[in-house]
């Protein structure tokens, strides 16, 4: 009996190693960062699978002109204002165009393409930002209707927020009087969205099995989600060496922690994003 009990606890305590050892070796969140940046460090990703730089240029179309760094006075760094530590601050309404480059920090794929973003801002939107549409991020190689991914606060009053998920432009728009039941059929609008200028909103972006029959996108605000789009059928065609993560159109407000991630998180990993006290540094 003896030796049946020694047995039994040493299968137990095999088993149980297994178990520990497969757990161990399961990726973790912080494996699938594949661009992040803090503002901690100024304008500069702390990780990055391609480019790490900050990029400002006199507008999107004379982007080959750019420099390195800050060189709009309205787009500064909030010294110790962010969600934790600094913060990148577009102060008043520009019309520079201010980014980082997408070739390989976002993972891109003709075949099929997964990922989320995420990243948190602070504003008002009623008393900070600009009339018109205004466009925290923009991922795309060309212009916010063709093969783009994004966030925009309406003009409406109040202003509303929307993620859009807008495959190549000759495929999903064809004339003016369908125009806008294509787009709608794009969008997640959200009405009262979590914005005060107080406190800080987290925003992630889940995009799964882009350029397949079997994609869609979800819209997670405070770890909620908040809508999807799916089955976008359209192709999202890149010419990814374009590719860019483009910042603050006509946005006046605060941004901080964006990162981007090679897989589609689930709710569990977004709300885990979003209840991390210590920011993604802790990871």
């Amino acid at each position: 009996m003896t030796d049946m009990a020694g047995a039994f606890s040493r299968i137990t305590g095999i088993l149980f190693f297994v178990a520990w050892l497969a757990c161990a070796q399961q990726p973790t969140l912080e494996d699938h960062v594949i661009f992040f940046c803090s503002f901690d460090q100024g304008a500069v990703a702390e990780v990055s699978l391609g480019d790490s730089l900050f990029y400002t240029a006199k507008n999107f179309q004379e982007t080959e002109e750019a420099k390195v760094g800050l060189h709009d006075p309205a787009v500064v760094l909030a010294t110790g204002k962010g969600r934790v530590g600094d913060a990148l601050h577009f102060t008043e309404p520009h019309s520079s165009a201010v980014y980082f480059q997408g070739f390989r920090n976002l993972g891109y794929s003709s075949r099929s393409w997964s990922g989320s973003c995420s990243f948190w801002l602070k504003v008002d939107p009623e008393k900070e930002l600009a009339a018109g549409y205004c466009d925290p991020i923009n991922l795309t190689d060309a212009r916010f209707d063709d093969a783009a991914l994004w966030v925009d606060f309406t003009d409406d009053e109040p202003r509303a927020f929307r993620m859009g998920v807008l495959g190549d432009l000759q495929a999903w728009y064809h004339d003016d009087d369908e125009g806008d039941t294509a787009l709608a059929q794009r969008v997640v609008k959200v009405n009262n969205p979590p914005f005060d200028g107080e406190s800080w909103t987290h925003i992630v972006l889940v995009y799964h099995a882009l350029n397949t029959k079997h994609s869609s996108c979800t819209l997670y605000l405070n770890g909620e989600a908040r809508g999807v789009v799916e089955h976008v059928h359209n192709p999202f065609s890149w010419n990814e060496e374009e590719a860019k993560i483009m910042l603050g159109l006509g946005y006046v407000g605060m941004m901080d922690e964006l990162s981007i991630f090679d897989k589609a998180l689930d709710a569990q990993e977004v709300m885990q994003l979003y209840r991390g006290k210590a920011g993604l540094n802790n990871l």
